[in-house]
């Protein structure tokens, strides 16, 4: 049986995490309120049902965190951190309406399994996929992120940065996971070198015996938003078959590239 102390311990976490959830919820209606055009305090309490000290403690944390901002003259307006999500949100649902009937077509080409991903936070952010017809299905999840340094999605998402920020990636990502199979100067090289072709790989670097082509999907502006790649075990995926396949994808990320404007 659990001891007195101990229990004591998790019903305070339990009401501290039910406060939390709480105190978020209240300023998830702030956001609500003002969306709908209550730019003061008082208008807000009077919606909320709340009074104007908590909802001026809870306006003011959305206001530092740049998701409402304040004048006096205005009052309260959404901030542009919402913009930044709205827009995000927006490239990611429009990237895979787009997307989506070329990568079916890839894996049709190839027979494996088809990935599309975007940079969030550090790290590749899976945002569709299309299963292969492969024997053995390759394990991807549409939701999931994964490092950049040793996938071939992050590899084609870096594949625009300076050495600068690569060195960062790499040692950021080496603090998290320390062995690898290249240091960091064999990791520029390859870098370099996967610039100068124009798709990326993951040989075994992320999943034993998984490999993976990538490539970038471009906006207007030639700015990379998006990597498309093909993955599938390595019996599936040797040394010959890999520029086979990298011509595949590189064709399906210039189609989707020109959809967005890209020449």
């Amino acid at each position: 049986m659990k001891d007195i102390a101990t229990a004591d311990v998790e019903e305070v976490a339990s009401a501290r995490a039910n406060a939390g959830a709480q105190t978020l919820f209240k300023g998830l209606e702030v956001l609500s309120r003002v969306a709908k055009g209550d730019t003061t305090l008082g208008k807000m309490a009077k919606s909320l049902d709340l009074n104007k000290t908590t909802v001026h403690r809870l306006a003011s944390t959305l206001v530092e965190a740049g998701f409402l901002s304040f004048s006096t003259r205005e009052g309260y307006a959404l901030g542009t951190k919402l913009l930044e999500l709205g827009y995000a949100a927006s490239q990611q649902i429009t990237l895979t309406r787009v997307s989506h009937d070329h990568l079916r077509q890839l894996s049709v080409d190839t027979g494996d399994t088809v990935n599309l991903g975007v940079l969030e936070r550090d790290q590749v952010h899976y945002i569709d996929k299309i299963p292969g017809t492969r024997r053995i299905e390759v394990r991807c999840v549409i939701g999931e992120r994964q490092p950049l340094r040793h996938t071939g999605l992050g590899k084609a998402l870096l594949l625009d940065e300076s050495e600068e920020v690569l060195r960062e990636v790499f040692l950021r990502e080496a603090a998290t996971f320390p062995r690898y199979r290249y240091d960091l100067r064999q990791w520029l090289d390859v870098m370099a070198r996967y610039r100068s072709l124009g798709y990326t790989m993951d040989l075994d670097e992320n999943e034993d015996h998984i490999r993976c082509v990538a490539a970038p999907i471009r906006d207007m502006g030639g700015k990379i938003i998006a990597a498309v790649s093909v993955s599938s075990i390595a019996q599936y995926m040797d040394d010959a078959r890999i520029k086979a396949v990298a011509d595949y994808v590189k064709e399906t990320t210039q189609k989707i590239s020109a959809e967005f404007g890209y020449r």
